[in-house]
């Protein structure tokens, strides 16, 4: 694999583009004790400025560490197109309808009784640490050039990791 830091544009994109494809993250906090407090999370949007948001409720666990700390680390995975991600940031919540408005989906419904339940709060997620690993090409691309690897002896190109500095 080759390493290739993103900075600024580049790196808001490529944020972009791995939570969205991904979509699911493990988000982990109360970050200061053993064992973390995690939880499964579907990213709803990642902004302008690299910021990513999700949709929690309130009265939630992970809201109340995020409230005592601050913080939170997320983890993404999509082994079948060989990409993951790891997001470390200041975690902050948001109760302005406005925002939850523009997050929330019907499928929320499953969790909250519709848009405007006093429970539903918003998280975002602003990056101040972030990597990535990705093939590009997918598994199938990956494996045969693995196998290709194995017979002629030469270290195939893999794909691409590096820092993501938002």
């Amino acid at each position: 694999m080759s390493t290739k830091n993103l900075s600024n544009k580049a790196a808001i994109d490529k944020l972009k583009k791995l939570a969205n494809s991904i979509n699911f993250a493990m988000m982990a906090t109360y970050l200061q004790s053993e064992p973390f407090h995690t939880i499964p999370m579907s990213t709803k949007k990642v902004d302008e400025e690299g910021n990513i948001w999700f949709l929690s409720g309130r009265d939630s666990e992970h809201n109340k560490y995020i409230q005592k700390e601050g913080k939170a680390q997320l983890i993404y995975s999509q082994p079948n197109n060989m990409e993951f991600m790891t997001v470390y940031g200041n975690a902050t919540i948001h109760t302005d309808k406005k925002i939850i408005k523009e997050l929330y989906s019907k499928a929320d419904d499953n969790w909250f009784d519709g848009v405007d339940d006093p429970n539903a709060s918003a998280i975002k997620i602003q990056p101040t640490d972030a990597h990535y690993w990705d093939t590009q090409n997918g598994k199938l691309v990956a494996l045969f050039k693995l196998g290709v690897g194995a017979v002629t002896g030469d270290q195939p190109d893999l794909g691409e990791e590096g820092d993501l500095i938002v």
